[in-house]
């Protein structure tokens, strides 16, 4: 940058003492040449900070934007991005969603839409494959009327690392801007292979000399790629977000100031994340989810797949029913499962000088097996309910009885939906 200043000094003097025509050759010789080598380091902004990477071509991703996410006691988003809607790419169903309303007087369910898919369809990364999604979102937009072409778009926990760290307590800037200098000491990957954006989460609950900061990145070019496959739909991008951070949003009971912890159990991997007084303070994503359960049964029962599914979701964990065979053949499945639990309310204990877990919300397929808080409740000693992603949305009599079926798997897109729309 001082370099560019010296030329650009250089240039008036060119003009006073020369005039415009000598500019006009040192613009096409000296300064042209010297901005296209600056913009080939690809210095992107993101969240009011700029953060050199190693991505090909634009990026416009705001993983957490830094200079509107501002949390209050539900973690809903103070400020906003604008009018869009919510984007949830999951690995059964899309979702879609917009709420009119905010934070602070509530939010109303204004258009949604849930498209139950085929994993291989959502998984086609042909031209082809592209298309056929973008054809059936746009179609569902269109069914649910929504008109916006902002979206704001989840992130697959898989794809990303959040991680939150604790720094010496000082102005804000000073820490963003100590923290912006030292980013690949808290990463996985180069920091010229990855799209990284933080923000303060406040002074550390148990240590104010501290203060935590809140670090999500994933690899630039999954970022970049996923970008320009939503904008090639003629849709505008405004936040990609990582999907357990959205989920958080939508789950965390109102109210609570106690340490929850809350869990999404998808297809292939488990969600948790701890939050305390607000704000998430463990983030952590775990591999094997709900298709690790069938195949589990189908292999001791020996049934098809589609059939240990039905299976699980009828009779969950109860020993009555089948005579319990579900429950059996998920015995030692059930139990490392917990064992991660109880692994992550041991490490929040540890860094937040024992603070107590208040309890466990459930969500995802979590959500939706039988018996299974109650299982999880009395393996983990901590209370253990189903999530409600839909605790701060007012919906109508005709709206609940559409969702009924699939309400439970909205936590993603209502979360991301509750980033605010001022």
């Amino acid at each position: 940058m001082l370099l560019l200043r010296l030329v650009l000094c250089g240039a008036q003097v060119i003009m006073v003492i020369c005039g415009p025509r000598a500019l006009i050759h040192f613009s096409m010789l000296i300064l042209l040449p010297l901005i296209i080598q600056l913009l080939m380091h690809r210095i992107i902004v993101i969240g009011g900070l700029a953060l050199r990477s190693g991505a090909r071509g634009r990026l416009k991703i705001v993983i957490v934007k830094r200079d509107v996410y501002v949390y209050n006691g539900n973690m809903s988003l103070i400020h906003g991005v604008g009018d869009f809607f919510a984007l949830d790419i999951g690995t059964t169903a899309i979702r879609l969603i917009q709420l009119a309303g905010d934070a602070q007087h509530g939010w109303v369910l204004q258009k949604f839409a849930y498209v139950p898919m085929d994993r291989k369809t959502l998984e086609d990364s042909s031209a082809a494959g592209r298309r056929h999604l973008g054809e059936i979102i746009l179609g569902a937009m269109q069914q649910a009327g929504i008109t916006t072409k902002n979206v704001a778009v989840g992130m697959p926990a898989g794809k990303t690392f959040t991680t939150v760290i604790k720094v010496e307590n000082q102005a804000e800037k000073d820490v963003l801007n100590g923290v912006k200098y030292q980013l690949d000491k808290y990463i996985p990957m180069a920091i010229d292979d990855a799209t990284v954006d933080f923000v303060s989460l406040g002074v550390c609950p148990i240590d104010a000399t501290k203060v935590e900061v809140l670090i999500s990145s994933t690899a630039a070019d999954f970022a970049e790629e996923r970008m320009e496959m939503i904008e090639s739909f003629d849709l505008n991008v405004v936040a990609q977000e990582p999907e357990s951070i959205a989920m958080a949003r939508a789950l965390m009971p109102v109210g609570a100031t106690d340490a929850r912890l809350i869990i999404d159990l998808g297809e292939h991997s488990t969600d948790l994340v701890m939050m305390y007084k607000g704000a998430p303070r463990l983030v952590r994503s775990v591999p094997g989810g709900f298709s690790v359960f069938v195949k589990t049964v189908s292999s001791s029962l020996n049934v098809k797949e589609e059939q240990a599914r039905q299976f699980i979701l009828k009779f969950g964990l109860a020993q009555d029913k089948v005579e319990g065979q579900v429950f059996r053949a998920l015995d030692s499945t059930l139990e490392s499962f917990t064992s991660e639990l109880n692994k992550s309310i041991s490490f929040f204990r540890s860094e937040y000088m024992n603070t107590p877990v208040g309890g466990t919300v459930l969500s995802g397929f979590a959500g939706m097996i039988p018996f299974i808080a109650e299982y999880i409740e009395a393996k983990t000693n901590v209370t253990t309910t189903q999530g409600n992603p839909w605790q701060l949305v007012k919906v109508s009599p005709e709206q609940q009885r559409v969702l009924q079926p699939v309400a439970s798997e909205f936590a993603v897109a209502i979360g991301l939906a509750e980033r605010s729309n001022d």
